[in-house]
């Protein structure tokens, strides 16, 4: 279903380093929310010990899990986490470097959070003789010769990715520049999905890129073009247990706007359902849409047998490509 084109490779990258228990939400600390860049455009953020046990959770992984994310997994694991029991949420946030940057010029921090020993995997860089660069105090150590590096914002937060963006993450950190927890619009939304064990949030253009592809050729007639800067900003939150439900809110500008994305929504799903085998015609007869006060909202549910058959389906490795 064309609703998993929202960064759903993204989501899944390093299922793998799920701890072996039942946790809480994924709700980021302060620290690593300030860790976060204020112009963001979506942020993505997974609670492994709530999801390892699910089997369709990790079959999700499997097919989507891209390979340019692959090198993230494996340059965590040498730098010596211990993929049992370190890792409690992993936070990927897509961001603008500048507030004047053009809006495809996007990079890609990761943060993650839990108990990390990290005397030892100090140790580890050590042996390997990777030696650490300083900002302002802050030691950034080299991960993969592709240039990825983290760097521990405190005992328990770790921000990872391109040099460049880490650094960007840093200075949000230290009050250089701001920060997520000064940008209003995206806090407010988080604060309506953070406590599923997986979630994201965008900001007005990822909304509107979104909702491009939600809607597919339905997208670019003319009700849409004309409601389309409307769009202002948009969560989801995505739950394994007892099956897979997904649901997505849309914040618009006013209640026309969400009713005129709903009925182009609804109508582009009865015409994808025409044409889609058992299982696409299946899964979309259990997404519902509908519209009230300026949101939109989306509701997908299925039991895991259901959701197995959509992996397989075309419709799902279209928008997951």
């Amino acid at each position: 279903m064309e609703l998993f084109k929202v960064k759903v490779r993204l989501v899944f990258a390093l299922l793998p380093l799920a701890a072996a228990t039942l946790a809480s939400a994924a709700q980021l600390s302060t620290d690593a929310r300030g860790a976060i860049p204020h112009d963001l455009q979506q942020l993505v953020v997974v609670d492994y010990r709530a999801m390892q046990n699910s089997q369709t959770a990790m079959e999700l992984r499997e097919r989507v899990m891209p390979p340019e994310l692959r090198q993230f997994d494996e340059a965590l694991r040498r730098s010596g986490l211990n993929d049992n029991h370190d890792v409690d949420e992993l936070a990927f946030a897509l961001f603008r470097p500048t507030a004047s940057s053009a809006s495809d010029v996007l990079q890609t921090v990761g943060i993650a959070q839990g108990q990390f020993a990290t005397e030892d995997i100090l140790a580890n860089f050590r042996k390997q003789k990777l030696r650490a660069t300083l900002v302002r105090g802050n030691k950034i150590y080299p991960m993969t010769k592709a240039g990825l590096v983290l760097c521990f914002v405190d005992p328990s937060t770790m921000v990872f990715g391109q040099k460049e963006a880490v650094i960007k993450a840093l200075d949000a950190r230290d009050g250089i520049s701001p920060s997520l927890l000064s940008n209003g619009t995206m806090m407010d939304a988080m604060h309506s999905v953070d406590s599923d064990p997986l979630w994201s949030i965008l900001d007005d253009k990822g909304t509107q890129t979104m909702m491009k592809q939600l809607l597919g050729e339905a997208g670019s007639i003319a009700d849409y073009d004309a409601i389309r800067k409307r769009l202002e900003s948009s969560w989801y939150g995505m739950n394994f247990q007892h099956g897979v439900k997904f649901d997505l809110t849309i914040q618009t500008g006013d209640t026309f706007a969400a009713a005129t994305v709903s009925s182009l929504l609804s109508a582009a799903m009865l015409v994808r359902k025409m044409s889609g085998s058992d299982a696409e015609k299946a899964a979309l007869s259990s997404t519902s849409v509908s519209s009230s006060s300026g949101k939109l909202m989306v509701h997908f549910a299925a039991n895991d047998s259901e959701f197995s058959n959509l992996l397989q389906s075309p419709l799902f490795k279209s928008v997951v490509r």
